[in-house]
Formats: C-alpha cells, sequence, structure tokens
C-alpha cells in the first residue's frame, strides 16, 4: 500500500524489482535499479546535512535523474524543488533564495546559469554531467551505499514546492503534500486508464505538474514511463511506435505539431489507450483532427498547481459538438462551486469564479501567509480565479481568469468566448483576446492573431466573420496579425504580456 511519496519506489522497488520503471534513450531502468539508485542519492543527501524539511532544488531537463533526485529526498523527509529551466539566470535565483534550497542539483547545460547567480546563492551545487570546481552528480551518488534511511513522512508533510509560472506576476512556491498525492496520484489510475501493463510517455518538462504529477501517476501504478528530454515531434511519433506507448499527456500546442509532422500519418497508433490533454485552449480543428488521426481517446483535463494538478476530466465519449468547450466534470473525490461578486453560490448557467475543495488543494503558499489566505478559505475551498459556469449536469465550462476579462462600456466581455469564435476560422493558427485603452468605452476588445500556414486574412474578414457569431460588444474593434503568441513552458497564454505594450503609458492597467 502506497501512503506516501517515497511508497511509489520502496513497495514497487520491493514487489516489482525486475519491471522496468524508467526508460531514458536506449537505457532501461528497473524499479529495483531507481529504488537502490534513489536510496544512494538519499545518503548523500543526508551525508550533506539535508534532512527533514530541507529543501533541494533540481535544475534540468527530463531524464532519470529528476527521479532519483525526487524519491531520494522523499527518503529522507525534504522537499523537491523543480526549477523551470527556460528561466534566466536572476528568475532562477528567485526560486532558490526563495525556497531556501541547501542544494541545488544542476544539469550541465544549465550550470553556466548558477555561475552567473552563485555569489548570491547559500545553497552547495551538484552537476548533472562535468565541472571544474562543482562535484559530479553521478560520483556524487555513486560514493555512498543503497540502504534507505527509512525516513517515513506523515500526510500533512510537504513533498514538493512547486513553482507557478508566474502568469499574473513572481512565481510562488505551491506547498504540495503526501495527501495531495495520495489523493490525486493515486485517484486518476481510472480516469487515466493507468495499470502496471501501461507504457506512459512523459514529454512535458518535469518541472511542471503535467510533466512530473503525469509521470508519478503512471509510476504510482507501476507502469513503465518512457522519459524525452525535449518536446520534438517526430521524437514522440517514433516512441509511440518504438515502444508501444499507451498513454500520454500533451498539450494543444504539441498536439498541433504532432497533426503537422510529416509521416505521421503512418505511424503505428494502435496502443494508445488516452490521450490526455489541457493547460491551454484547444482549436475545434486541432481536436477534431486528433481525433481522425489518434481516435476518439481523448480526455480535457482542468486544474492547476495548487490543485495538484487536474481536477475536472472531459472523457472521450463526451467529446461531442456540446461539451467541446467543457472542461468536464469534478473527480468523484472533488467538489466545485461557481460563487458570484456577492460570495454567493450561481444558479447553473450563470458565469462567476471557480472554487474547489478537495485533498489535493495545496497546503498554502511558501512564506507567503498573505496569497495563501487570499486564495484559501478557512472552510478549505481554493479560490481558481478563473471565471466559469456550471450547466445543470455538472459540466464545468471555463471563461478566463477574473483577471483578464474586459469591461467595455459596462459590459463584461470574457475574451475566451471571442478567442473560441475567431479560432472556428479556417484561416486562424492561434488567437488571444485582450482588452486595451478606449477613450470612450474605457476598454475596447482587441485580437491578436496568428494567421495559420500560408492563409489570407485581413482584419475586415475576421472581424466580419466574428459578427454573425457573437454579440457587437463582444467584437474585436481591431485585429493585429503576428508571428507568434507569448506562452510560457505550459502552453499558457502570457496575457499580462501581451497587454503591455497597448498599456505602456495608460492610466491604468489591467490583469
Amino acid at each position: 500500500m502506497i501512503h506516501n511519496l517515497a511508497d511509489i519506489i520502496r513497495v514497487h522497488g520491493r514487489e516489482r524489482p525486475g519491471a522496468p520503471a524508467l526508460v531514458v534513450g536506449d537505457r532501461t531502468v528497473t524499479y529495483g535499479e531507481l529504488d537502490d539508485r534513489s536510496s544512494r542519492a538519499a545518503q548523500a543527501f543526508a551525508q550533506a546535512g539535508v534532512g527533514v524539511g530541507d529543501r533541494v532544488a533540481f535544475v534540468d531537463k527530463n531524464g532519470a535523474e529528476f527521479f532519483e533526485v525526487t524519491f531520494g529526498l522523499a527518503k529522507v523527509g525534504a522537499v523537491g524543488v523543480p526549477v523551470n529551466w527556460r528561466l534566466a539566470a536572476p528568475e532562477m535565483r528567485h526560486i532558490i533564495a526563495d525556497s531556501g534550497a541547501k542544494i541545488v542539483v544542476v544539469g550541465q547545460d544549465f550550470a553556466g546559469h548558477l555561475e552567473a547567480i552563485e555569489d548570491g546563492l547559500d545553497a552547495d551545487i551538484v552537476v548533472i554531467g562535468d565541472h571544474p570546481r562543482w562535484p559530479a552528480f553521478d560520483d556524487w551518488v555513486a560514493s555512498h551505499p543503497p540502504v534507505d534511511p527509512g525516513v517515513v513522512t506523515g500526510p500533512d508533510d510537504v513533498v514538493l514546492l512547486m513553482y507557478t509560472s508566474g502568469t499574473t506576476g513572481a512565481p510562488k512556491g505551491v506547498m504540495l503534500s503526501n495527501t495531495n498525492y495520495v489523493y490525486k496520484t493515486g485517484g486518476v489510475a481510472g480516469p487515466w486508464q493507468f495499470d502496471a501493463d501501461a507504457v506512459s510517455l512523459a514529454v512535458m518538462p518535469l518541472f511542471h505538474m503535467a510533466g512530473s504529477g503525469w509521470a508519478l501517476a503512471g509510476l504510482w501504478q507501476g507502469a513503465t514511463t518512457v522519459v524525452l528530454r525535449d518536446v520534438e515531434p517526430a521524437a514522440i511519433l517514433d516512441a509511440i511506435a518504438r515502444h508501444r506507448i499507451t498513454n500520454m499527456l500533451l498539450v494543444p500546442a504539441v498536439i498541433q505539431f504532432l497533426l503537422d509532422t510529416d509521416g505521421v500519418a503512418e505511424v503505428d497508433l494502435s496502443t494508445l489507450r488516452v490521450i490526455v490533454y489541457g493547460a491551454s485552449p484547444i482549436s475545434d480543428d486541432v481536436l477534431v483532427r486528433g481525433i481522425e488521426r489518434f481516435g476518439p481517446i481523448f480526455a480535457q483535463v482542468y486544474g492547476m498547481t495548487e490543485t495538484t494538478g487536474s481536477i475536472t476530466q472531459l472523457d472521450g465519449p463526451d467529446h461531442v459538438p456540446a461539451l467541446l468547450r467543457s472542461c468536464g466534470r469534478p473527480y468523484p473525490w472533488v467538489q466545485i462551486r461557481i460563487v458570484d461578486e456577492t460570495g454567493a453560490d450561481a444558479v447553473a448557467g450563470t458565469v462567476g469564479e471557480v472554487w474547489t475543495r478537495s485533498e489535493q488543494n495545496m497546503l498554502g503558499y511558501w512564506n507567503n501567509p498573505d496569497a495563501t489566505a487570499s486564495t484559501l478559505t478557512a472552510d478549505g475551498w481554493l479560490k481558481t480565479g478563473d471565471a466559469g459556469y456550471v450547466d445543470d449536469d455538472g459540466y464545468l465550462f471555463l471563461h478566463d481568469r477574473i483577471k483578464d476579462m474586459i469591461v467595455s462600456g459596462g459590459e463584461n466581455v470574457y475574451p475566451v468566448e471571442v478567442e473560441n469564435v475567431l479560432m472556428t476560422h479556417p484561416a486562424v493558427a492561434d488567437a488571444a483576446v485582450i482588452g486595451v485603452p478606449d477613450r470612450r468605452w474605457g476598454e475596447a476588445v482587441k485580437a491578436v492573431v496568428v494567421a495559420a500556414r500560408g492563409a489570407q486574412l485581413t482584419e475586415a474578414e475576421l472581424i466580419a466573420f466574428a459578427r454573425d457569431r457573437i454579440g457587437g460588444f463582444k467584437l474585436p474593434k481591431s485585429v493585429d496579425f503576428v508571428d507568434v503568441l507569448p506562452r510560457n513552458p505550459s502552453g499558457k497564454l502570457l496575457k499580462r504580456a501581451l497587454r503591455e505594450p497597448y498599456w505602456d503609458g495608460a492610466d491604468r492597467h489591467i490583469g
């Protein structure tokens, strides 16, 4: 029985030592080997002074070392801090310093980032690879015995400190506990069709919940996890066929990349059970094309780091026209409510803020009691900051971030409503809608659009297309065409970065 994060590898390492746990390139790591390797890492951390509750940061792309570190820390009762390797050096310094990490395990590709901020770090550094001054992770771990320290952490002990992507400000550390993972990672075996015979693909960055949360869910059930270092469409298709992948999680942008990759029609996809997707909206065109190529095996999820990932799911059979814009219904152990501006429950079909309560809710934000108090209520509800509604059948439909709402002439406009319409135009590859300063209306609706490859599209044509599909006050008053929209590593649109040029010098800013 698995009761905490360390038990994942302890239980499977003991009961199924010869079963494959990880496949990284041409290397297969069994559960027994991963158990031994993480015990060596635990001993190395302990000798370096890392104990219960201490934090250790990890900065590298996907690889076996992430799991060795994560399980090794769990075995000594310490806390892993996965750091977004796409951040600039000063941003990394903020997370490392804010978390109070005693050690940073860094990949060789990113050692230069730490060299640039070394003077500002109060942490020891271990490098995955070679470095002229810092110890090599492989040698450091190998010099210790494969003996599990045997520390057992409790239900409410923090096991991972996951920093938010910072779409609305500086990243905040989200404290996630054993209980969070027991309920989420142990609970999604059915919805995500995981069992010991599954072969899971872990390709999303492991510093993100879509990466590590997904991978841990497969390992929890004893599945084999194929780890890809980078998001490369050709490599993903090759892995599906070569390793006979059964389960994978992708963001919509990657699904589109796969569909546009040469040779996708010839790849054997017969082993796939489910493709879970989320983190950003998906266009009707990409979803329809995806179902045509991969089959009716798509499952949309909605969640956030603060809820240990997904809390709702739209299963394959629910992918019918009336529900394509829904993110599904909550898992059986999750509660959802919609709250209006007065703090009362909204009636079905009425937009309000999405609140959720379950054992997946975070303990709080690290060293940030004010942010915690504004997000978690005394009776256990978490305010997501997302606007949406629930229909009579319990399906959740998201509209937007509350702070992204546009107020134009006293009318509330939810950008996602407009974006959904624009994305149905065959010449639109990607679209974002923002509010920009307007002397008459306060804010005006602006669309920022990426045209489909080879398509010719004008502002007038797109506005005319939308006019027949949404109310006049929601229509874009202008359209800008760009090559690409700013998104974070999880695929979420960076609305703040998109708005900033238009609000520069204005009297007020939104969001």
